[in-house]
């Protein structure tokens, strides 16, 4: 199937409000998952072959964003029956698996990707301290680059960029990656 391009946003445009339970149990809220400088949205999928292919590497960076002061929350919004790999008790294995760090919370409903336009996997928002979009964009170390893991990433430059000045870079890149596995939708054979 051929990779999905995000569209392009309105940067500036305030953080929607969510409470999706974690593979820790618990429910996770936007203020309980922002840092004091911003937040990182990413939404994932553990069958998506673009997620599993940067995983390792996106870890060490949420690190380092994490040190700047910037939360990181990793949505995954597909339907579990439609890809069974993104089932919840298969996240939660995912997460053990890698010792994520950070909330990684099952849209179900799918309402969360759906109020931020959400369309692939791995689609990264960045927001501010104020919560307003700053950066809308592509991890910036896959296909686009080379597979280069050396360098950071263009998502790490840019959300340094928002810690320090509260505004993302002029010139960002679209996403691209697996579609989001809709509920309802018909699969194409």
């Amino acid at each position: 199937m051929a990779d999905v391009v995000t569209k392009k946003l309105v940067l500036t445009q305030p953080a929607a409000h969510f409470n999706l339970l974690g593979v820790d149990g618990t429910r996770w809220d936007l203020n309980r998952c922002r840092g004091a400088m911003g937040m990182l949205m990413i939404f994932v999928a553990n069958q998506c072959p673009h997620v599993k292919e940067v995983r390792s590497k996106l870890i060490s960076e949420i690190e380092q964003l994490k040190a700047m002061g910037i939360g990181t929350v990793a949505i995954n919004s597909n339907d579990p029956s439609r890809s069974p790999e993104d089932s919840y008790p298969f996240m939660r294995t995912i997460a053990k698996q890698y010792n994520f760090d950070f909330p990684y919370l099952v849209d179900d409903q799918q309402i969360v990707a759906k109020a931020y336009g959400a369309s692939c996997t791995p689609e990264l928002f960045g927001f501010n301290a104020n919560m307003e979009l700053q950066y809308h964009g592509r991890l910036g170390y896959s296909k686009e680059s080379s597979k280069d893991f050396s360098q950071d990433s263009e998502m790490l430059i840019a959300m340094r960029q928002v810690a320090l000045s509260g505004i993302g870079p002029s010139q960002q890149f679209p996403s691209s990656g697996s579609a989001i596995k809709w509920a309802n939708e018909l699969k194409m054979i």
